[in-house]
């Protein structure tokens, strides 16, 4: 099964919050793991937002980053090429999504992805809207 994780979705496979056993429990199903390009950086923002709120030491991020660094060999990264960018726009005209949003979706269309899984509940109803199966994480 290939599985596409918004940041939102895959941040959860890192740090314990709420639905990250449902993140693990379909790490584990998936037999080809895919990403947008932009999934490392939202999720390196995001850890370091954290430990700029007291909530992630420094050495737990540099082992949070390696840990990533060492996934994400293994997982089908989708750039941005042509194929990405026109699955963009549609996405922007046809639902209510925010530009980074609509990579992720448009990432796991061109991936053909059998499964979308995100936390972010506007990404979530135009990834239906775009006709992606979806799991929803909240």
């Amino acid at each position: 099964m290939r599985i596409y994780f918004d940041s939102s979705a895959l941040a959860k496979r890192y740090i314990a919050e709420p639905f990250s056993d449902i993140v693990i429990h379909w790490c584990r199903q998936a037999s080809e793991i895919l990403l947008s390009v932009i999934s490392v950086p939202e999720m390196i923002s995001s850890f370091n937002r954290l430990r700029r709120e007291g909530k992630l030491v420094g050495k737990i991020y540099s082992e949070l980053k390696r840990e990533v660094a060492l996934d994400i060999v293994q997982a089908t990264v989708i750039n941005l090429d042509s194929e990405v960018l026109n699955m963009v726009i549609l996405c922007l005209e046809r639902t209510e999504i925010r530009t980074l949003d609509a990579i992720h979706v448009a990432s796991a269309k061109a991936g053909r992805c059998d499964l979308f899984v995100s936390a972010d509940l506007r990404q979530i109803k135009a990834a239906k809207q775009m006709g992606l199966k979806i799991e929803a994480l909240g």
